[in-house]
């Protein structure tokens, strides 16, 4: 291959020039902090920044408490330290820490707010963004067209969209018989959402969900995407922080591990109430699904309010016949509380397909052609 034609074009966000159109996603728990976003920012394209928990994983790093506001200034400030472009993603699922996340991820100048598992229909109003791109992620034309006309009452408009297919990590926007539609294929669901990012202001969309080679880059390029969204590939890196254990579970894994979690239809699930694709043998998943571990809560971090508006409830907390400890199971799988939690180990659908550990460098390397354009 000739070296031009292995050349992806630069993401403009919000001004922002993105050299290479690759957004690396944000795992959480811990698996995406500051190393792993540096290290792909520094190769062009958006390091991110998972928000998840990230107080704990500061707290025990520095070895003084710190709070979410803190943890957010603080990891995004390294993640920029190298220069390129970093953000972070937050989850609308994490009511109880959502708005000072925001405030901290703005305050710390952070490049780039994406922001999922659930609309995120008041990101605009907790605090003028500044110099910061808000980008929400949907699964529809429906829900982005939800966001852009309450955003409007804001007086803002997405900066950019990330949409996200149902072959992704972590939470997913799709109910378990929705997963395998045709109608669901991130290449089916592409053309309404571009049509609907055109009719509020033609702003970029990012496509995200088992886009794993060059190959797939370009493909969705040429099909009038503007950049691509990728968990998976760089879950089990040198800078990423999912711990040892982790990446081991990850290269080791088949096909046939990588499972959807659900409450309803495939339980132990996420308290979240979300589809949630996990490896089937990690430890978390197992020792919930035998009922060999008693139902507790007490991170917190998935908590909604009570009748009194206080954050107290949680499925988890009560039982965990259809619901696994997802704070404490994700906070073992970065290191956190090792040898007092199991580890859940979540990853996209493509996570089977990873066979070694490598830097950032090699991967991104592979993802803009250059080692193709080097073989021939």
């Amino acid at each position: 291959m000739p070296e031009s034609e292995s050349v992806l074009s630069p993401l403009i966000i919000k001004g922002i020039k993105i050299d290479v159109p690759i957004i690396q996603g944000g795992m959480g728990v811990g698996v995406s902090l500051h190393p792993l976003a540096s290290a792909v920012a520094r190769e062009g394209g958006v390091g991110v920044v998972s928000s998840a928990c990230l107080d704990k994983l500061v707290t025990k790093r520095s070895g003084k408490k710190v709070d979410i506001y803190d943890a957010v200034y603080e990891e995004i400030s390294l993640a920029k330290a190298g220069g390129g472009v970093a953000g972070i993603n937050i989850m609308v699922a994490l009511v109880r820490d959502y708005e000072a996340t925001v405030r901290g991820a703005i305050d710390a100048g952070a490049d780039i707010i994406i922001s999922g598992a659930g609309l995120p229909l008041s990101l605009p109003s907790i605090q003028p963004p500044k110099d910061t791109a808000l980008v929400p992620i949907v699964s529809s034309a429906r829900a982005l067209e939800l966001i852009c006309r309450k955003w409007a009452r804001f007086g803002c408009r997405p900066d950019a969209v990330v949409l996200e297919g149902p072959l992704a990590g972590g939470h997913l926007g799709f109910k378990m018989g929705q997963i395998d539609l045709e109608s669901n294929k991130i290449e089916n669901l592409f053309p309404p959402v571009k049509d609907m990012a055109m009719k509020y202001g033609d702003f970029p969309v990012i496509v995200a969900g088992g886009i794993y080679t060059h190959a797939d880059i370009v493909r969705f390029l040429e099909m009038g995407a503007d950049g691509v969204q990728m968990g998976t590939r760089f879950l089990a890196t040198d800078e990423s922080s999912a711990t040892p254990e982790y990446k081991a579970a990850v290269v080791n894994a088949g096909e046939e591990d990588i499972v959807i979690a659900d409450p309803v239809e495939n339980p132990p699930g996420s308290p979240c109430g979300l589809p949630f694709r996990v490896i089937k043998q990690s430890p978390m998943f197992v020792s919930t699904r035998e009922r060999l571990r008693e139902p507790k809560c007490d991170k917190g971090y998935v908590l909604l309010q009570d009748d009194e508006g206080k954050f107290t409830r949680c499925p988890a907390k009560e039982s965990n016949e259809k619901h696994f400890c997802i704070c404490n199971g994700l906070l073992s799988s970065a290191g956190y509380n090792q040898d007092k939690e199991q580890p859940l180990y979540t990853v996209g659908t493509n996570a089977y397909r990873i066979d070694r550990i490598v830097p950032v460098k090699t991967i991104m390397d592979e993802l803009v052609g250059k080692s193709l354009a080097s073989t021939t």
